[in-house]
Order: C-alpha cells, then sequence, then structure tokens
C-alpha cells in the first residue's frame, strides 16, 4: 500500500434518527454526478471556502440547508438487523484493499488511496448510516501547503527533497469512525506503586538504588466519556487515526450528501460492536488512569477493574482527511492532513548523513557532559 499513514440502520420504523440516515444515503454516494448546475447542467461540488455548492464549469454557487443539531443514537437501535444501501456500492482495490462507497451507476478509475487501477465492484452494502459530518473546511491546495511546511521541518528529511517536494495522487476522502458517549460505574480493587529512591551501602559502595512502594487500594469511581472516537476503516490504523484528531466539535453537522458532492467516503468494515469493543478497552485504559491519579501513583501493580456501563450513545461520523503521496527515489511516502485543522500526519524519506551528523554530534555531547562534572 502506497499511503503509509493510514493502513485498516439498524431497521426501526420508529426511529426517526436512523430513518432519516436511511434515506439520506439512498440516493447515494458520488462524486457530484447526481448535483447538476441548475444554470447549465454542470456538476456541482462542495467548496469548502463558502460552505456550499459550486458548479465546476460556471462557478455558479448553490447554498443548501445545514444543521448542527446533531443526535446521539442509542447505541441498541445499531445491533438490529441491517438493510441494504439503495442505488449504493462498494468497489474494493485489489492493490490495497481499501473499500469505497459509490453510486451504483458510476464507472471506477483508481483507487483514492494507493492510486491504483486495480479496482472492482465487489457488493451491494448494508449497514449503518452515517447520522453525523465534519465538512471539509479547507482546500486541498491549502492542504498541501500545510503538509509542505510539515515536511520541510523534518530535521532528517533529505534536503533534496524538501527542494523538490510535490504532492502526487491527491484526493479527499471521508473516513468513516464511530463515536460512543458513556457513563460508567467502575468497581475496583488491587495495588498502586509509587517509586522511591534510596542511598544503600557505605564508603565507595555507597551508591542510590530506586524501588518501588505498594499501597493496596479498593473503592468505586464514575466517569462521563464523551466522543470516544474510534476509526471504523480497517485501512486507517486507530493510532494513527488519533494523530490527526482532532475535528472541531463546532464544525459537525447532520450528515447532508451533498456535504460528500466531489469527493469519496470510505465504508466501514469494522461494525458497530467491534468498535464498541475498542471504545471499552479506550474507556479501561482512561480509568486504570484515573484511579492511579486519585492515589498520586505511579505505577499499577495487580488492579482488578469492574466496569458497568449505562446510556450509551453513538454517532456514526464522517471525517474529512485529504491523502496524497510524496515520491522520492521512486518511493512514494504516505501524508495525510485534517481537512479542517491542517494537521499532518505522515512520513517522510530520512537522509542517512543527517541521522549520523545527528549521532555524532549527541556523543560529543555527552562526552563533554562526563568531562564537565567529572573532570578534574
Amino acid at each position: 500500500m502506497t499511503d503509509e499513514v493510514f493502513e485498516d440502520y439498524a431497521s426501526d420504523a420508529n426511529n426517526d434518527e436512523l430513518n432519516e440516515g436511511r434515506a439520506a444515503f439512498d440516493d447515494s454516494v458520488d462524486r457530484g454526478k447526481e448535483v447538476k448546475c441548475p444554470n447549465c447542467g454542470g456538476n456541482m461540488v462542495f467548496d469548502p471556502k463558502t460552505q456550499s455548492l459550486k458548479c465546476e464549469h460556471c462557478g455558479t454557487i448553490e447554498n443548501f440547508e445545514r444543521s448542527d443539531d446533531v443526535s446521539e443514537i442509542v447505541i441498541e437501535k445499531a445491533f438490529d438487523n441491517a438493510e441494504k444501501w439503495d442505488k449504493t456500492i462498494v468497489v474494493r482495490c485489489e492493490n490495497c484493499g481499501a473499500k469505497v462507497v459509490m453510486s451504483a451507476d458510476e464507472v471506477a478509475t483508481e483507487c483514492p488511496y494507493c492510486g491504483t487501477s486495480q479496482i472492482k465492484r465487489v457488493e451491494e452494502i448494508a449497514g449503518i448510516k452515517p447520522n453525523a459530518v465534519h465538512p471539509f473546511t479547507i482546500s486541498g491546495e491549502r492542504a498541501e501547503q500545510c503538509a509542505k511546511k510539515w515536511a520541510k521541518s523534518k530535521i532528517f528529511a533529505p534536503y533534496k527533497f524538501k527542494k523538490t517536494i510535490e504532492a502526487k495522487n491527491v484526493h479527499g476522502v471521508f473516513e468513516p469512525a464511530f463515536t460512543f458517549d458513556s457513563f460508567t460505574h467502575s468497581r475496583y480493587s488491587g495495588t498502586v506503586g509509587y517509586t522511591r529512591t534510596r542511598t544503600v551501602g557505605s564508603g565507595k559502595n555507597r551508591r542510590t538504588e530506586t524501588y518501588t512502594e505498594w499501597r493496596r487500594v479498593s473503592g468505586t469511581i464514575d466517569n462521563f466519556f464523551d466522543d470516544v472516537t474510534v476509526s471504523a476503516s480497517r485501512n486507517v490504523d486507530q493510532k494513527r487515526f488519533a494523530k490527526i484528531l482532532p475535528f472541531p466539535s463546532e464544525g459537525i453537522r447532520v450528515y447532508e450528501k451533498k456535504f460528500l458532492a466531489g469527493y469519496k467516503a470510505n465504508h466501514y468494515d469494522k461494525d458497530i460492536r467491534t468498535c464498541w469493543s475498542e471504545a471499552k478497552t479506550m474507556m479501561d485504559a482512561r480509568i486504570r488512569r484515573l484511579i492511579v491519579e486519585r492515589y498520586n501513583a505511579d505505577k499499577i501493580g495487580t488492579l482488578d477493574v469492574y466496569t458497568d456501563h449505562s446510556k450509551v450513545t453513538y454517532k456514526y461520523v464522517l471525517y474529512p482527511i485529504y491523502r496524497f503521496n510524496y515520491n522520492y527515489k521512486s518511493k512514494d511516502y504516505g501524508v495525510a492532513v485534517n481537512g479542517q485543522t491542517g494537521a499532518v500526519v505522515g512520513k517522510t524519506p530520512i537522509s542517512p548523513v543527517r541521522v549520523l551528523i545527528a549521532v555524532v554530534l549527541g556523543v560529543a555531547a555527552l562526552i563533554g557532559l562526563y568531562f564537565l562534572f567529572n573532570g578534574s
């Protein structure tokens, strides 16, 4: 996979939130082909600057209703049977494995993740549909500027790379994720530790040693988790996805397909049960840290924690990310840019000469410090 940055409705007739999400996606996710210009008939795409639709041919601007009243959905609603997305399919890239949501009548030509043409239609898709979206607010050109500035700041990147840097295969892609809210009540018992030092021995054998002082603890702790975000794509590694977060909370909107006009949307291939399980693991780690902080400790020994979750809700959100590659000496280096903040995550080539110079300078500094503090 050339991009090294990112590797990975329930049927309920009485649930208006789910039904609204179903109706929205039934009209297909397409590159603006379903949104025609009222002036010239050309394709209209979503313009990050004006937050409206703009005709690619004549420049006509068309506003549409946008709402920030995004609702949380009770998680049990998502555990029912899923349904088909009418007029919508998934294509899969044979090269990198990415799955992309497309209109049933769209002819795909290349993968938005690795740029190859090895893609094929694989299935009519079913499942939960988005109820929220973070629209793009910066342009692709602005994203490239942010990435170029980021790449030039990399100390170990080769000078020649910095001078000739140019983005390849630029795509705006919406990545899927589930966010979860939960009230937790945890019971715990076990040990926490404190790092201590003491002086032992005498004369030439006198020295300072480090040890851990353990303390038995038990009790309960309550917490509220808000928008624990889990990547819903196996092409988007959670750790790397976390690095491009956050997206401004005020930037979220109720899902409307026109936000996607001109872009692609990746379909989730980690279902909500899997993502909820990952979210609980993330919450558990946070709860353990809170317990350690409660006792001003710095270590966890054998700590058993039992957590009950209540009032659990979720949102299925699409996040805007610009993806592209830098090519240097016939090798691609993947870059991803937050489509709202301009935050950059990725890799650049490394100059062995610069690394060697840094190592030599580091060793020289250590030697200098040694003689400074131990010299006669």
